[in-house]
């Protein structure tokens, strides 16, 4: 598959899985059934469950896996951070591996849902970037290890925008693309973008600034015609829409079907985040979770991760695997001096979450 320009990919089907995975159901890897399967010591097949945002993983990592452990991986699908958390509040129904954002990593961690990691199981840690084992949601990365990083931006088709749409202005500020735009619904990211654009950090929002980024949008609605569910690059290609609020590699996926499509992070900068693999409280297989996370560190398992999904790799190992097409293409790297501009979001609290799911819920119902 060459190597143009693709995340989280969250595309509605992964080539080379199947139907079920694309509703959200699990699956058992086509294939394996001549590797030997691993046998624990009750007898049972040993295995793994893994709930992870769709067709974000490699094309032949799960099938990899099997055959490097004996260890079967089962995996389900979520659309949201808000959908995964509501999964496991009422407790964990039986994942060993999970996939939230980073904030969403500080918030389960608040919540007691999920475990501290045993760094001693976990060697390939080695692999990562430096900038990647100490951040600011999991400091010495205890609760987690990084699976990709992205920054959201401007997704859009070139044949039908005026130059480069180098602002969030034309997402949230203006009718130039009126019944045109897509813009991203998860409640932190979309109130973290619009304060962005008003000047102010994605940390610490005023009650003021939440105030204000309604009162932008609601005069803003009639000109988005979709506020969607991380498939902004699917409507894009789709064109159903020709602007749209979506990740990096999303689009980067999409550039591989499509020439006239491309990416920018806005000149005001974004939110960065980092999705992460954790293993949430009661999961019933933690030494089989301890051993796919270390896999998934490998160079190997980090390249074939990246060769699929096209996210920026935290996995300094791996991304040397990786061609030139790869590690200079600008939208799976955007530029320094627009991500200088980006910032971690954090975890404030409930009250904050509850100020930013409000304000949506009022922007929706206007």
């Amino acid at each position: 598959m060459p190597l143009l320009p693709a995340r989280r990919a969250r595309r509605s089907l992964l080539t080379g899985l199947g139907a079920s995975v694309a509703l959200g159901l699990s699956f058992g890897l086509e294939g394996c059934a001549r590797e030997k399967p691993k046998v624990g010591r009750n007898g049972e097949l040993q295995k793994l469950n893994f709930y992870n945002w769709d067709t974000y993983i490699g094309k032949t990592t799960l099938k990899d896996f099997r055959r490097e452990t004996g260890i079967k991986v089962e995996m389900s699908l979520f659309a949201t951070n808000d959908e995964l958390f509501a999964k496991l509040k009422a407790g964990n129904p039986g994942f060993d591996v999970i996939v939230p954002s980073n904030e969403f990593v500080q918030r389960m961690v608040a919540a007691d849902m999920i475990q501290r990691l045993d760094r001693r199981k976990i060697p390939n840690l080695k692999n990562l970037y430096p900038k990647f084992v100490d951040v600011p949601f999991d400091p010495g990365r205890q609760w987690s290890i990084p699976y990709t990083w992205d920054t959201l931006g401007i997704g859009y088709r070139k044949s039908k925008v005026e130059g480069v749409p180098d602002s969030w202005k034309w997402l949230f500020d203006s009718p130039r693309y009126k019944g045109r735009i897509g813009v991203y619904s998860e409640a932190n990211d979309l109130i973290e973008c619009v304060a962005k654009y008003l000047g102010h950090s994605v940390q610490h929002i005023s009650q003021t600034v939440v105030d204000q980024t309604v009162a932008l949008m609601i005069r803003q609605k009639p000109n988005i015609k979709v506020f969607h569910d991380d498939n902004g690059q699917d409507l894009l290609l789709s064109g159903d829409i020709d602007i749209v609020m979506e990740f990096n590699g999303d689009i980067a996926q999409v550039m591989r079907e499509d020439e006239d499509l491309d990416f920018v992070v806005p000149k005001e900068g974004s939110v960065l985040h980092s999705d992460g693999l954790c293993i949430p409280k009661g999961a019933p297989r933690p030494d089989n979770a301890h051993q796919f996370l270390n896999y998934i560190l490998s160079p190997q398992a980090g390249a074939e991760l990246s060769r699929t999904i096209l996210y920026p790799s935290p996995n300094a190992a791996s991304t040397a695997l990786m061609p030139a097409s790869y590690r200079d293409n600008p939208v799976i790297f955007p530029p320094a001096d627009r991500l200088a501009r980006c910032e971690y979001a954090i975890y404030e609290g409930p009250e904050q979450s509850r100020r930013f799911d409000e304000a949506v819920t009022r922007i929706r119902a206007a």
